[in-house]
């Protein structure tokens, strides 16, 4: 969206009087209308490559914009730049105009390329006004603007209040886009695509987004009380909030899920109908003071079954065992979800590729945790930056991979590598600094810089954000440790494992879990800890590495020296100096560590 358009609270004093409820002596003016914001899409870059032919398209679409509003009774507010902000009498109306004046739009420009085409963004929204000479100002107008944002380029994007008011009574469809955060606005707001040129939304169902879309379900009450439906629907509710908390995921909001509460229902009919890939459902049974809450994710492509799980608790307190189960729940689908994208971006023809599943293959290279996959990881990543330079999480993904190859392997251009993710994680934040990834990654770089009070900062507002990432609570257990505040790490790892049992980086939480035992000196404890990290299918480097200083304090000379070779054979390149460079711990316990390997046979 452009941000030309500013609506200027605070600009003289009569608007900031407006805005603390006072306006030159009199009552404020507001009424209900719904406003129309229009915005062109790429005008900056067109412009760029044609200033003269882009501001003569400018003109003939804002000619056709104005008309089309004034014929539906509808008033041009004003305009800035290539933005338009307009009102309606009639939420009818306003649906109504933005629908014409795409279809126009599209129609004249049939023969165009897409690249060369003037197309607008559109949001609309029913909400109350402040009116001031002829102007409008508030939250309604604002969140018009955004939901502009949100819109598909040459689409309308409206809200719910919008939608209540017009479902039935146009010749269009509507997909919902679920609970958007947006931009300077308190609460979420509910956003529907409309389909331009779709008859009925049942007729033809939404288009499964590119990214992963999951739907969940009313849960069913199989106790036989009624008073166990408030239980079942806060399951399904909350689980519906703590997903939409995965940015990355598309959520189906609980209104148009809950509209198949008491149904029989077939999954894939479902998935078809509100264009999802995912379908979780999930059952709560009661018998005497014990609980059983089921769940269960289906990939609605195969109607296979994903994930399942059953969790029976006491009802000593019915709300702390709702949180519990749905913590469980949420921290457990979303890896699960996150697997089954990077297989299927690993099934696609090369030639059919998207940004999304180069990023897809990027994380399959990632966590694959070789120096070889590292390598692949920011080479994926660095081309999803070219491809979409607006797509945050490839950013902050492409600090994190050059981070963890700094790590575990060490290449001997340590500072172009650490300086490129530098730039890589405030690329990200800068784009986008509510995402929990780029806070996390961009804490992960404050780190190596030797800046703990700044990455703990940084990931503990990761958390703040999406409480449910076992992946954030992992990094903030990895920040304290180096940090060197390993008594408070040990909680966060632990709570990691208890969100994400089945964790593709579960490996590495049992190998810190055994450093910060390490670093208090509890050496049997990270033993036990260090062994189970080395016997699980993907260790990596480190945990060689420590495997190998914890069983030389130990006395056990010829198993450390079994460990060293697995190390060496794993990354060859390492030396005590490089670990101690890396910071992977406070600096006392680094110099143990360092020094046990230099006595284990580790060259200097």
């Amino acid at each position: 969206m452009s941000n030309k358009l500013t609506f200027r609270p605070g600009a003289n004093p009569t608007r900031n009087n407006l805005l603390s409820g006072q306006m030159s002596g009199e009552t404020v003016k507001r009424k209900l209308t719904a406003i129309l914001y229009a915005d062109v899409a790429g005008y900056s870059r067109l412009t760029g490559e044609d200033e003269v032919g882009t501001h003569k398209k400018l003109s003939v679409g804002l000619d056709l914009v104005s008309e089309r509003i004034k014929a539906t009774r509808g008033r041009v507010v004003h305009y800035a730049g290539d933005a338009v902000l307009a009102e309606f009498a009639s939420v009818v109306a306003a649906v109504e105009t933005a629908v014409g004046i795409q279809r126009q739009l599209s129609q004249d420009s049939a023969g165009v390329p897409v690249d060369k085409r003037l197309q607008f963004r559109i949001g609309i929204n029913l909400g109350e006004v402040i009116v001031d000479r002829d102007d409008i100002y508030g939250d309604g107008v604002n969140i018009a603007a955004r939901l502009e944002s949100l819109a598909d380029v040459g689409g309308i994007c409206v809200s719910g209040a919008v939608f209540e008011q017009v479902k039935g009574k146009l010749d269009v469809g509507f997909q919902g886009m679920g609970s958007q955060k947006v931009k300077n606005i308190a609460q979420p707001v509910s956003a529907y695509k409309v389909l331009v040129g779709t008859p009925s939304a049942l007729e033809s169902p939404p288009p499964v987004t590119d990214k992963p879309s999951i739907a969940v379900l009313p849960f069913d009450n199989l106790s036989g009380d009624p008073d166990q439906e408030f239980f079942a629907d806060g399951m399904a509710e909350d689980i519906i909030t703590g997903l939409s908390k995965f940015r990355w995921l598309f959520v189906v909001a609980r209104n148009s899920s809950f509209a198949y509460k008491g149904k029989a229902i077939d999954i894939r009919n479902v998935a078809k109908e509100l264009g999802v890939r995912y379908v979780f459902e999930g059952s709560v049974r009661r018998g005497g003071d014990r609980i059983r809450v089921t769940g269960q994710l289906i990939d609605a492509e195969t109607g296979g079954h994903i994930w399942a799980e059953r969790y029976d608790r006491n009802l000593e307190d019915i709300f702390a065992v709702q949180d519990e189960v749905t913590e469980a729940i949420v921290g457990a689908i979303a890896p699960e979800i996150d697997d089954v994208e990077r297989e299927r971006s690993q099934r696609k023809p090369p030639e059919s590729l998207e940004a999304w599943d180069i990023y897809q293959r990027g994380l399959a290279a990632y966590h694959s945790s070789t120096e070889e996959g590292f390598k692949s990881a920011i080479e994926q990543f660095d081309r999803v930056n070219e491809i979409d330079p607006a797509f945050a999480p490839a950013y902050a993904m492409a600090a994190g991979a050059r981070v963890r190859y700094i790590l575990h392997f060490e290449p001997d251009d340590r500072g172009r590598y650490l300086s490129q993710a530098r730039e890589k994680a405030h690329k990200a934040i800068t784009l986008d600094s509510r995402d929990p990834m780029c806070l996390l990654y961009d804490g992960r770089v404050h780190g190596m810089l030797g800046q703990h009070d700044v990455a703990v900062s940084k990931v503990e507002e990761a958390i703040g954000l999406n409480p449910n990432d076992a992946l954030s609570r992992h990094n903030l257990g990895v920040v304290l440790c180096s940090a060197g505040r390993a008594e408070e790490a040990i909680p966060h790892i632990d709570h990691a494992m208890r969100l994400s049992p089945r964790d593709i980086f579960f490996t590495g939480m049992l190998t810190h879990r055994a450093f910060l035992l390490f670093d208090l000196e509890r050496y049997e404890e990270a033993f036990e800890w260090v062994r189970r990290a080395r016997l699980s299918p993907n260790p990596r480097s480190m945990t060689f590495a420590l495997l190998t200083a914890v069983l030389t304090k130990l006395g056990r000379r010829e198993e450390a020296q079994v460990a060293l070779d697995d190390l060496l054979a794993h990354a060859p390149g390492m030396s005590c100096a490089k670990y101690r460079e890396n910071a992977f711990g406070g600096s006392e316990a680094m110099d143990r560590f360092s020094e046990a390997l230099r006595e284990a046979g580790l060259p200097e």
